[in-house]
């Protein structure tokens, strides 16, 4: 019996670490790469990450490992992780500034900037993203035009450009919004002021034309005759006619993702 007592915790131990042994403690960086790829074409994104993030733990010089790191910012942006995507992201443009990649990341920034928030429904249900959080348009928005600025022959300039575009009338709307609530409550000067930044900043989006109403209507309210008349003379100018302009289409579907082979 006293044999038994101490023969009984030893197997369990055994059994234990047996249990806990890690299944893939001789797999090799192309191991942990392979299935972590066909984990993310499997729709399984957080084994995924699991994988990659293991194969950079433990193959950091392996140049697998670079590719792993481009690898994650993509999975966690498929994850719906947006701050752990953009921190993956801006953490490879810090170890690899020179990447011949980067334009892509810069790519992948925007794109996860620009759908925060999104959901499943709003394929069903589209948000309005003037009323939510500016500060992650304004981001995406500075991601895109890295891009286009940096990198204008990137395969992916052009559709970052129409991003842009798309985002600029986003934020454009928003203070067009500001600037009529401003006016429902007869605050003209606020009104002039919030109709001004999307003249001054966003000259060519859909909401040129409104913001001149509105600070047309501010400055004669507030007696301002001379601003009155050089806005009136800039809206008599313009070719197209001053009307509240429809709310554009909904931004493009980004192309399918490319899998760039560093090693």
């Amino acid at each position: 019996m006293r044999y038994l007592f101490v023969l009984i915790p030893l197997l369990l131990l055994h059994a234990c670490s047996t249990l806990k042994e890690d299944p893939t403690k001789d797999w090799t960086a192309k191991d942990f790469y392979e299935e972590a790829t066909q984990a993310l074409y499997s729709g399984e994104t957080e084994t995924a990450i699991k994988h990659l993030e293991t194969l950079e733990a433990r193959f950091p010089f392996d140049p697998y490992a670079k590719q792993a790191q481009l690898d994650i910012a993509y999975s966690y942006y498929k994850f719906d992780e947006p701050d752990a995507a953009i921190s993956a992201a801006d953490r490879f443009i810090r170890l690899n500034p020179r990447d011949p990649n980067i334009d892509y990341v810069y790519y992948l920034k925007g794109l996860v900037n620009s759908k925060r928030g999104s959901g499943v429904l709003d394929r069903w249900f589209p948000k309005d993203k003037s009323e939510h959080e500016m500060e992650s348009l304004h981001n995406a928005f500075n991601d895109f035009s890295t891009l286009v600025r940096r990198y204008p022959d990137s395969s992916y300039a052009a559709d970052a450009h129409q991003r842009m575009i798309f985002l600029r009338n986003e934020i454009a709307q928003h203070e067009i919004k500001v600037a009529e609530y401003y006016l429902s409550r007869k605050a003209w000067l606020g009104a002039a002021n919030r109709a001004k930044i999307v003249i001054e900043r966003y000259e060519e989006s859909v909401w040129r034309n409104r913001a001149l109403e509105i600070m047309l209507t501010a400055y004669r309210e507030m007696g301002l005759e001379n601003l009155a008349a050089d806005t009136q003379r800039i809206i008599d100018m313009n070719k197209s006619p001053v009307s509240n302009v429809q709310r554009p289409e909904t931004e493009l579907e980004p192309p399918p993702k490319k899998w760039y082979q560093i090693f």
